[in-house]
C-alpha cells in the first residue's frame, strides 16, 4: 500500500453547478469559473508532488481547513485555532470532495469511482487549505 499526503494551499472550493447558455438552436454546458480555477490548482498541487499513479481500490480523506471569520472574538478565535472547530458552512463536503477528486482524474488514479472509502471533515484553522490523503497499490507500467 502506498500513502500519498500533499496540501492544497488557500480556501477550499466546492463543485459548483454546472451552467447553461443558448447559443442560438443550441445550449452550451459549462462549470463556473470558480471550480475551473480549483481544480487546475488541485491539479498543480498534485502535479508538484511527482506521485505515482495509483490502481485499484484507493481510500481517500479530505481535510478542509477554512479561515476564521474577523468578526470573531479574541477568546473564540484562539479556541478555533487550537482546537478541530467544526464547520458548518458553505460548500457541503459532497462538493468539495467532487471538486477535489474529480480534479484527480487521469491523474493520481484513471477514474475517481476507484475511491472505495472517503472521509471528508471540515473546520476552521489558521491556514485555509485541503489536505489529502490517497491510498492504495501503485499501478503497474510493465
Amino acid at each position: 500500500m502506498t500513502e500519498i499526503n500533499f496540501t492544497v494551499p488557500g480556501k477550499p472550493v466546492g463543485k459548483g453547478r454546472p451552467r447553461f447558455a443558448r447559443r442560438g438552436n443550441y445550449v452550451q454546458t459549462y462549470s463556473p469559473d470558480a471550480t475551473i480555477v480549483y481544480e487546475n490548482w488541485v491539479r498543480e498541487c498534485w502535479r508538484n508532488g511527482n506521485f505515482p499513479k495509483l490502481a485499484g481500490p484507493i481510500t481517500a480523506r479530505i481535510d478542509a481547513f477554512f479561515p476564521i471569520p474577523k468578526s470573531v472574538s479574541k477568546k473564540k478565535r484562539a479556541e478555533m485555532e487550537s482546537e478541530d472547530a467544526p464547520y458548518t458552512g458553505k460548500p457541503d463536503t459532497d462538493n468539495l470532495a467532487k471538486c477535489v477528486l474529480d480534479s484527480l482524474n487521469g491523474m493520481a488514479f484513471s477514474d475517481d469511482a476507484q475511491v472505495s472509502f472517503l472521509i471528508v471533515t471540515k473546520s476552521y484553522g489558521k491556514d485555509p487549505r485541503c489536505e489529502v490523503t490517497l491510498e492504495g497499490e501503485e499501478e503497474n507500467n510493465g
